[in-house]
């Protein structure tokens, strides 16, 4: 997430209703994609009903870009959304301040073939890059979610640490 917390909580609170409402209706989970589109169908949903008769839903956008990860039947998904209400799905994806430098390094490095070790590694080599200050486990956090578990788990502080301490010297080769 990058932007206004509060209107992140606003649209997690949506996205978590509507997939309990599907699992409630369809005895099912909620695919990853369709996730993002209610996500972004609230986003587009900004000044409909402002006609004379009825009143606004909402006064601004939303301000938050999100990426959503998770495994459904269709195999691990990546979507990034954004204030305006659109979203895009993608292998590798960096979001926030420091995104351009972040984003370029990841098309020039990531590989689906990599492992997950490697693929966290290398993400915290480009935010050791990106970030003003020196990471470390107080101030990075990573959550994973693997497929064949279809489970998010956040990685303790000694599990990044352990990580931070496998980090290459110099820059990205």
């Amino acid at each position: 997430m990058s932007g206004l917390v509060a209107d992140a909580r606003t649209l997690v609170e949506h996205a978590r209703v509507e997939a309990q409402n599907h699992w409630f209706t369809f005895n099912e989970k909620l695919r990853v994609l369709s996730t993002a589109q209610s996500i972004c169908d609230l986003a587009l949903g900004f000044g409909e009903g402002s006609s004379k008769k009825s009143k606004a839903r909402m006064s601004r956008p939303f301000g938050v870009a999100f990426l959503i990860a998770g495994v459904d039947d269709t195999g691990p998904q990546l979507y990034h959304t954004d204030p305006s209400g659109t979203f895009t799905k993608y292998k590798a994806k960096a979001i926030g301040q420091g995104s351009e430098g972040a984003q370029a390094t990841l098309l020039e490095e990531y590989s689906p073939a990599m492992t997950l070790k490697e693929a966290q590694i290398l993400a915290l080599s480009i935010l050791k890059q990106v970030m003003e200050e020196k990471i470390n486990s107080i101030n990075v956090e990573i959550a994973i979610v693997r497929s064949n578990t279809k489970k998010y788990q956040v990685l303790s502080k000694d599990e990044i640490q352990n990580l931070i301490s496998a980090l290459p010297a110099g820059p990205l080769a």
